[in-house]
């Protein structure tokens, strides 16, 4: 009976086992393999919405295609001249599961202040090469090379900003952290992570009532061993502790996707002039929709005052 038992106990252990492998890899696919994701809206835009009109005319408007090549992988990105001449240029990045089109009210509104505006598609998006997703760790240098495929094209006498929405604003968080050119002036992000880590406990528990342990932490390893990057390791709270460029922090005071707490933290390391701007009444990306005059009008002045 003895050994029976230890027969019965040892196959239930090795079933466990098999199914917490199967979650991990089934979890690090919803959440890092390129594919259409069904929690994942198409971003499609009503009429009626106060951005429509600019998503559509940034769609329309004339704009050349750039690329760049990283870590093997060969990164696509639209470029929209100012109407007129200038050196200074925005570089927009986008959200989780999204392209470069769907920034498109950002970009025209930057567009519309007067400035260059270069859109890439993140690695695993759009047009871009890629399998799996960076959550902003991996893109971050894809965007110190955006910067520099702006200053060949354009010059070195460029003035260059990042803008990023959601993971997006996770990525240029992350990138601030990094060795960048002098002609980088400054950051807005808009509703960012402070840490992968912590999104996804989040999103493990709003999404599936899950805790962090055990699964999170194999999910974890699977990314590290295969994207190259753990979750606690891709951080931006760590690396605008090493960022001194001004920031303008936005978030929406109603956002339970990347809750609204987080940019409290991400705007304390940052070690650099700063400003925040918390949108009443907005959700996760809404907060150009909900209140487009404010959000043109801080953005406007922020840029104003650290571009020449």
């Amino acid at each position: 009976m003895k050994i029976k038992g230890k027969i019965i106990l040892l196959s239930i252990i090795g079933v466990l086992v098999v199914a917490l492998l199967a979650a991990g890899f089934y979890f690090f696919h919803v959440a890092q393999v390129r594919e259409k994701k069904d929690f994942i809206t198409d971003g499609a835009l009503k009429k009626e919405n106060p951005v429509f009109q600019d998503r559509q005319d940034f769609i329309n408007a004339k704009k050349s295609k750039w690329q760049i090549e990283n870590d093997g992988l060969k990164l696509v990105a639209y470029y929209l001249p100012a109407e007129k001449a200038t050196k200074k240029t925005v570089i927009v990045a986008h959200g989780f599961s999204c392209t470069k089109e769907r920034m498109g009210e950002y970009a025209w509104m930057f567009h519309k202040l007067g400035y260059n505006v270069l859109t890439p598609d993140n690695r695993a998006h759009g047009e871009s090469e890629g399998k799996l997703i960076g959550f902003g760790w991996n893109d971050r240098m894809d965007y110190v090379k955006w910067i520099q495929k702006t200053l060949s094209e354009n010059g070195n006498d460029q003035e260059i900003a990042l803008f990023g929405l959601s993971m997006g604003a996770a990525t240029v968080m992350m990138t601030s952290g990094e060795k960048l050119p002098s002609q980088v002036k400054t950051i807005i992000e808009d509703c960012g992570y402070d840490s992968v880590w912590n999104e996804l406990v989040f999103q493990a528990k709003d999404m599936y009532n899950l805790p962090a342990f055990p699964i999170l932490y194999e999910v974890s390893l699977i990314s590290k061993i295969r994207a190259g990057f753990s979750y606690k390791e891709a951080s931006s709270v760590r690396q605008l502790q090493k960022n001194h460029l001004p920031m303008l922090f936005i978030h929406g005071s109603e956002d339970k996707f990347v809750p609204t707490e987080m940019v409290y933290k991400n705007y304390a390391a940052s070690k650099g002039p700063k400003e925040l701007l918390i949108v009443k009444g907005a959700k996760h990306a809404k907060s150009i929709e909900t209140d487009k005059a404010l959000y043109t009008k801080t953005v406007k002045a922020f840029l104003l005052n650290y571009f020449k």
